[in-house]
């Protein structure tokens, strides 16, 4: 296999059954073909990077989703972040996320900064 950068959608569909194909083959990964298999996945994930974004989640509706994975209501927060009232005005989008309401869902709920700031 002839791996270089990949710059069509044909490339990128040959390289993705080439690679199917290798690990269908159980290719050993300390082996010479299994590093041109790992290198064939680098270009793969250049290649998608590149021309499949995959969009930044809502930060509030993470918020949501952590809470109800905690099983938290909206009064939970209300010590965290403010009045009942905010917490659901914040919720429903009507009040920005602020750097310091950020922080605390950081820090209490357990979201990534990246995912909350984005």
């Amino acid at each position: 296999m002839d791996l270089q950068i990949i710059r069509t959608e044909k490339e990128y569909e040959d390289l993705l059954e080439w690679v199917d194909t290798q690990f269908d083959l159980n290719i050993d990964p300390q082996s010479k073909e299994g590093g041109y298999l790992q290198i064939a996945l680098l270009l793969i994930k250049q290649y998608e990077d590149l021309h499949y974004v995959i969009p930044s989640p809502d930060p509030i509706e993470i918020v949501k989703l952590k809470m109800s994975e905690k099983g938290l209501m909206n009064k939970d927060l209300v010590d965290w972040i403010g009045s009942k009232g905010y917490v659901s005005a914040l919720l429903s989008g009507k009040k920005p996320l602020t750097l310091r309401i950020a922080k605390v869902l950081h820090k209490k709920l357990g979201i990534p900064a990246e995912v909350l700031l984005a």
